[in-house]
């Protein structure tokens, strides 16, 4: 399109232009979308040209085919992260987490084989080769090559991914050594000599008693307007902020301590909470937000980043897939269901490894024929995904097909394939799906705790793929699982390739009414 595209329920203005014909195979759709991120008609055709040029740039790469990337190449594609690093700490140069002094120190071997000898244990820990941070930055590096690579559609092997997060790496260092020098008075465009402290410069103080008060709620909406989550994501989270603010009988952010931290978690784990909750649905989303706080200069620094609890798996408590018998007996009940949500989810779960919510938002458009392959889509049109790898095509295993999957789906009017599931206050037909199912489940007798009723078919559907011998990279595509190396994102996923490998895949034989 010419001109930006506006979604028509979120009212979030997008980019949708034609992939070429012979660049379909490459680029593995036929339409390209991305999301503009605002609503705003001016601003939203401002940024549609710059991203038209991105999403040309990147087929170009991409019909280039994989490279070897030079270090030049990798310095000219990490450059801009200079200026943005700088722009972004203009305001409070000493306020960012990267650490010059620890520059030479990144992308060296300092532990690898070392835990075993007794004789250099302590080094490990304390010493020359203990981890002050390094492996922090190179982490961070990393991911900021990954974002770079996906952007530009490049084809790099794993060299090149370090080659690009070493340049990430020297282009952040070069930032970092001017912006401490502006903390010192050596403002730009001032072309006085750099001026010398009288004394020692005062460590930047980590309380923000001296700053302006910074509300729960105001640092929890900046981050959602500029993060854009999921409704749900922000509900939860701003729940979470809340109960925070009210075990410390204040709601000014800079005032919080890691001892207050501390103390909030011990009284999550007196009250019984599991551990891997506090984990990750309380600590992780109090860290995040502050963590924005302090990228975005709201905060100086966030004493959360180092709180945690330890996780740690008693026999038993594991979570399992459905065995052989427990997923006839579910298949078996379905199979003479009425309903249709009891009918056809479990089935569309187990021959997909699709996730409930996936299932539970389908289109009857979703189900397609391409290049005579019955196939489903994962759209983002549907309803939410979890990433951008949750978005794709999958084909029909065939035992899905023998059960009248694609005749239920013809005698449904156009629009969700489960319409009687009725969306949740956050819009989501799987919040309900996950009740209804779940129940169900349960009345059927399968009562174990390490069963999760509906996600248990995903852990199935990748064991029976190890015991049958498909393609993990392939079963990473088909299960929107993120690619375990650069490599695996290398080519695509045809839908030949993963029918071959899905029909591995034996059927449960159960006696089927008609349909």
């Amino acid at each position: 399109m010419a001109r930006p595209w506006k979604h028509p329920d979120s009212g979030i203005y997008y980019v949708r232009k034609a992939v070429p014909a012979r660049l379909r195979a490459l680029v593995g759709k036929s339409l390209e979308k991305v999301s503009l991120g605002t609503h705003d008609p001016e601003e939203a055709r401002r940024r549609h040209a710059k991203a038209i040029l991105e999403i040309e740039e990147r087929w170009e790469a991409l019909q280039a085919g994989p490279k070897a990337l030079s270090e030049r190449e990798a310095h000219e594609l990490a450059a801009p992260a200079q200026d943005r690093w700088i722009a972004l700490h203009r305001d409070n140069p000493s306020l960012n987490f990267w650490q010059t002094d620890l520059f030479e120190r990144l992308w060296q071997q300092r532990r690898k084989g070392l835990w075993g000898r007794p004789d250099v244990v302590h080094q490990v820990l304390h010493g020359e080769y203990a981890d002050r941070g390094e492996d922090e930055m190179e982490e961070w590096c990393l991911k900021q090559a990954d974002i770079l690579i996906r952007k530009k559609g490049l084809q790099v092997d794993p060299d090149g991914r370090r080659t690009l997060a070493k340049a990430v790496a020297a282009a952040i260092q070069r930032a970092s050594l001017i912006l401490k020098r502006h903390a010192l008075g050596d403002v730009p465009g001032d072309d006085r000599p750099p001026k010398t402290p009288l004394v020692a410069p005062t460590p930047v103080t980590r309380r923000m008693g001296t700053q302006a008060s910074v509300k729960f709620n105001d640092l929890v909406n900046g981050w959602a307007a500029e993060r854009k989550p999921t409704e749900k994501t922000v509900y939860d989270w701003t729940r979470v902020m809340a109960q925070l603010s009210a075990f410390l009988k204040h709601d000014d952010v800079g005032r919080i301590t890691a001892d207050d931290l501390v103390a909030w978690k011990d009284s999550l784990v007196a009250a019984g909470l599991a551990a891997k909750t506090i984990r990750e649905s309380r600590l992780a989303p109090v860290r995040a937000i502050l963590r924005w706080g302090v990228d975005n200069r709201r905060l100086a620094e966030n004493p959360a980043e180092r709180i945690t609890i330890s996780v740690k798996q008693k026999p038993g408590q594991g979570k399992r897939g459905f065995t052989e018998a427990e997923a006839r007996v579910i298949l078996d009940a379905a199979a003479i269901e009425k309903d249709a949500v009891r009918r056809w989810v479990p089935w569309v779960c187990a021959f997909t490894g699709g996730r409930l919510s996936e299932v539970c938002q389908l289109r009857v458009e979703d189900i397609v024929e391409i290049e005579g392959t019955r196939a489903l889509r994962f759209d983002a049109d549907a309803g939410s995904l979890k990433n951008i790898g949750s978005e794709r095509t999958i084909p029909l295993h065939s035992a899905l097909i023998a059960a009248g999957f694609l005749e239920f789906v013809s005698s449904r009017k156009a629009g969700p394939l489960f319409p009687e599931l009725s969306p949740d206050k956050f819009g989501k037909r799987g919040g309900n799906g996950t009740k209804v199912l779940g129940r169900w489940v349960r009345d059927l007798g399968l009562k174990d705790p390490r069963l999760a009723p509906n996600h248990s078919w995903r852990h199935r559907f990748k064991t029976l793929a190890r015991n049958h011998g498909l393609a993990p990279d392939i079963v990473d595509a088909i299960t929107g699982h993120s690619h375990r190396s650069v490599g695996d994102r290398y080519g695509e996923y045809d839908l030949s390739a993963m029918k071959r490998e899905l029909e591995k895949l034996p059927g449960i034989p159960v006696s089927l009414p008609q349909t």
